[in-house]
């Protein structure tokens, strides 16, 4: 998917066993989707951290991170737990959501590192991209969300 294109809406399991849609989280505000390749991981967990530290930041734009994994609900539970993030965490274990934002990396490493910053309208307003600075994440989904 490219900025400016439409996600289709989604279903899936969060961290707490619900299912819940893409169109219910944009009823609140935009949601900032970052997709991670493994829970409970050096880097994932950094990226998951910066994420909930800047939590009242995106709060105040009225958007929202969402975090997005291969993993199961079980294990995105642990992740939640073991580092008090306290924002929705998404179970897309035969990467279906993945396949269809891009997201997707071939053979056994789970989804590429990537955030999408979805508008209400469910267009995106930009597609932010880095396996290795995790904290480019959060900081460049806020900066698009203040402009």
């Amino acid at each position: 998917m490219k900025k400016g294109e439409l996600v289709p809406d989604f279903t899936a399991i969060n961290q707490e066993g619900a299912s819940i849609s893409l169109s219910a989280m944009l009823e609140g505000g935009p949601v900032v989707l970052f997709f991670y390749p493994k829970a409970m991981t050096p880097g994932c967990t950094v990226e998951s951290c910066h994420f909930r530290d800047l939590e009242s930041e995106f709060a105040e734009l009225g958007a929202q991170p969402v975090g997005i994994s291969m993993d199961q609900v079980e294990k995105q539970k642990e992740f939640d737990d073991k580092h008090q993030l306290g924002f929705t965490l998404l179970s897309d274990p035969d990467q279906t959501i993945a396949s269809t934002l891009g997201a997707k990396r071939k053979g056994p490493f789970g989804n590429k590192r990537i955030t999408y910053v979805i508008g209400q309208d469910r267009s995106i307003l930009e597609i932010i991209k880095s396996e290795t600075n995790m904290n480019v994440h959060a900081d460049s989904a806020l900066d698009i969300l203040k402009k």
